[in-house]
């Protein structure tokens, strides 16, 4: 699936501009790391990988740009803890789920 993309955001519409799936992730640690804060996908496309796809393109970015990801979401920490070659992008704060902006 494609999805549109703006900073801090990876999602899909469909025609009349209803929300059908989301990931959204915020810059922290002076930008050095993504916080991967939300995924949302719509009942519609439950099932079909579209939350993994999501979380993929975050950590697509987030390589290019040679950047880390703390993943606060719980769908997104399952796939980091689950998928070894995510390890490279992995942030393991010390502190848990708190950070610093």
């Amino acid at each position: 699936m494609a999805f549109e993309f703006e900073p801090g955001r990876f999602y899909q519409v469909d025609q009349q501009g209803h929300l059908l799936a989301e990931v959204t992730y915020q810059p922290i640690k002076d930008g050095a790391v993504y916080a991967l804060d939300h995924t949302f996908v719509d009942p519609s496309l439950r099932g079909q990988g579209v939350a993994h796809q999501l979380v993929a393109a975050v950590v697509e970015l987030a390589r290019r740009e040679g950047k880390q990801i703390l993943p606060l979401c719980p769908y997104a920490k399952k796939e980091f803890d689950r998928l070894a070659e995510y390890a490279d992008v992995y942030y393991k704060n010390p502190e848990g789920a708190q950070y610093e902006q």
